[in-house]
């Protein structure tokens, strides 16, 4: 199945190289490619982030997307996988509930794990921060107990380290000073703590709905037109 930013992506690539859309333009805002495509502006986002990575445009914050070539850089374009902002969704839908089931199955020794985790995450280094907040995720994941879930929390991590776009907003984000904040985690370990299964999915889904946010902040482009109204209404869906 054809994703949709990829759909979008595919098609704004193809009316770049045949001139539509020539070097040195800028894209329409994103208020209009959202009413054009039927999509949303997440989707959008997608789309503007995998032509930023094969290098056909520029974004430009408070101006713009601009053209800067007709053509992928290397001469191909770049392979697409889940999208950065459906990734983190799935992430929502299925770690939530992950936590919730591991808060009656946990067991101290990974209890004390993501308290480890927690220290190890509050390091100035980035990487070493980053991968702290990946294992405390997959520690939970593991301690649900169950492998289906657990295989396809992997699974999401997996397409995380290979998608060049997510890699791209994640820099944008890690630009703009957005790294694993350890309260939110500290929540999610408390609840876990005290057995409380609402309560860590609660916890989880607070957090992951604050990184939702933050990419959608970090990779915001302010139009000439101003849309944050739009923009509001559109972040319903991540928060519902």
């Amino acid at each position: 199945m054809k994703r949709l930013y990829e759909t979008v992506f595919t098609d704004l690539a193809q009316r770049i190289f045949t001139g539509e859309f020539p070097v040195g333009s800028r894209l329409p805002a994103e208020r209009i490619l959202s009413e054009r495509y039927g999509v949303s502006r997440p989707t959008i986002r997608e789309a503007m982030i995998a032509l930023e990575v094969d290098g056909l445009v520029n974004v430009r914050m408070g101006l713009g997307v601009f053209v800067i070539a007709e053509a992928p850089k290397g001469g191909s374009a770049a392979p697409v996988d889940m999208g950065p902002f459906e990734l983190l969704e799935a992430r929502r839908a299925i770690e939530g509930e992950a936590c919730a089931i591991a808060a009656s199955r946990i067991t101290d020794t990974e209890l004390a794990l993501l308290d480890e985790l927690l220290t190890v995450m509050q390091s100035s280094d980035g990487a070493v921060s980053e991968e702290a907040d990946e294992r405390f995720h997959l520690t939970i994941a593991r301690a649900s107990e169950n492998s289906g879930i657990s295989a396809a929390i992997d699974m999401l991590f997996n397409a995380r380290h290979r998608s060049p776009q997510y890699r791209l907003m994640s820099d944008k984000a890690h630009q703009a000073g957005v790294y694993p904040r350890v309260e939110e985690h500290r929540a999610i370990l408390v609840a876990l703590g005290d057995r409380n299964g609402p309560a860590a999915r609660a916890a989880m889904r607070k957090h992951l709905n604050r990184v939702l946010e933050s990419f959608m902040e970090t990779t915001k482009v302010l139009e000439m037109d101003k849309i944050d109204k739009t923009l509001k209404a559109h972040k319903i869906r991540f928060v519902e």
